[in-house]
């Protein structure tokens, strides 16, 4: 297995690292400052479009767009996932990253869903203006009143009626829902009881603003909302819509799940290595300019030794991923399903010890939005239980491995 960059692959990394240090990183803190003073943070202020707008001219846009739907349409680069991984660590650096380049999450699991499992009619409704950038999209599954860590719980229903279907139930940590430009939601609920237990539930889309459906609340994570796209919780109560909203086919929801899956955690685990990257840059910079008891804080209490452990935590990470990220590009999902698993239950805690020590760096300043690190501690926490907790994942891993045992005598 060769992780070297190809020359394409390479190009398109040089071209975002510049577009980051020269149009993104000079203008996010006075982004994030202004959008933390305003009474309504819900917006979207003109930066960021006018940033986009710049990153769609020079052709960095949706590359995590699948190799042969790029190829097919003109969409996109057309990037295995090996390829895409270090642009979505560059992206992940930043807050407002993945956005300019539009390719945030959950927007890129909601449009891989449309790519691999859409009708025409929906790719042309829902999928183009979403990576056009026009609309912004949700996901639903999380429910608060059953442990959804085993999906099998879920109790929300999407039941066929004529030419419709009728969407019930309370979700909640539903992220993008916040966004003033969030247009749609894909919703996951319970079809056939009766039916195999991958087999009974159905994804279908939800336009937002569709009567019945409602906005209850939107979420704090550590007192962060994350605006303006935020986790929010939504009721659903005899929502209607039409039957061509479901994708794929009543029951298929399982199977559109564990597609969408595979690439989402690439992209969630190389966007937390970026996150630690900058964390780990940050707190060096720290304890090389401040002093104390006449020493820089480099040089004080074990901070070296500190500093090292993260370096090789953070390598062995990214090469980690890497490998997965190759195995899915050669083998699939089934091929990476442990590995999947593994880095997923790997990474966020890497990023959140890292993120912590630079916080140590910093004193008491690293607890406040002076710098980025709360903010960022407080999303390596989440991803410990977004796409699945640590012990699920865990889970997965140790069954495949112990499989490998069950043949030999007792």
């Amino acid at each position: 297995m060769d992780f070297a960059a190809s020359p394409r692959a390479a190009e398109y990394h040089g071209k975002v690292a510049d577009f980051i240090a020269k149009e993104i990183e000079p203008v996010e803190e006075e982004y994030l400052r202004t959008l933390r003073e305003l009474d309504d943070p819900w917006v979207v202020l003109p930066v960021i479009e006018e940033l986009k707008a710049k990153a769609r001219e020079q052709g960095l846009w949706n590359f995590f767009l699948p190799k042969t739907y790029s190829e097919a349409t003109g969409q996109g680069v057309g990037l295995g996932n090996v390829e895409y991984a270090p642009l979505a660590e560059l992206m992940g650096r930043h807050v407002i990253g993945s956005e300019v380049f539009n390719c945030n999450a959950p927007d890129t699991g909601n449009a891989e869903v449309l790519v691999h499992y859409g009708s025409e009619a929906q790719q042309r409704q829902w999928l183009d203006p979403l990576l056009a950038g026009e609309i912004r999209s949700a996901f639903c599954m999380t429910e608060p009143e059953v442990a959804s860590s085993d999906a099998t719980n879920m109790a929300a229903t999407v039941v066929p009626d004529g030419e419709d279907v009728i969407v019930n139930g309370h979700k909640w940590f539903s992220t993008g829902i916040g966004h003033p430009n969030c247009k749609f939601v894909i919703f996951m609920g319970l079809t056939d009881p009766e039916a195999h237990r991958h087999a009974r539930h159905t994804m279908v889309i939800v336009p937002v603003g569709a009567p019945g459906m409602k906005v209850e609340r939107m979420l704090e994570v550590f007192g962060y909302h994350d605006e303006p796209y935020g986790h929010g919780e939504v009721s659903f109560d005899n929502v209607r819509v039409p039957r061509e909203n479901v994708i794929a086919d009543l029951g298929k929801g399982f199977e559109i799940a564990q597609g969408r899956l595979g690439p989402g955690r690439i992209h969630h685990c190389m966007r937390t290595i970026g996150l630690a990257e900058r964390a780990l840059e940050i707190g060096i910079r720290r304890a090389m300019e401040r002093t104390a008891f006449g020493k820089p804080l480099v040089n004080l209490g074990g901070n070296r030794e500190r500093i090292a452990r993260a370096r090789i935590a953070i390598n062995q990470a990214r090469l980690q991923v890497l490998h997965t990220a190759w195995l899915l590009d050669t083998e699939g999902a089934l091929g990476a399903l442990s590995e999947l698993s593994q880095i997923k239950a790997s990474v966020p805690s890497m990023a959140y010890e890292v993120i912590d020590m630079a916080i140590q760096l910093h004193g008491a300043g690293g607890l406040t939005n002076d710098f980025p690190l709360a903010g960022a501690l407080a999303g390596a926490r989440s991803l410990r239980l977004a796409d699945g907790p640590d012990e699920v994942h865990l889970g997965v891993v140790s069954r495949i491995e112990l499989a490998q045992y069950k043949t030999l005598d007792r």
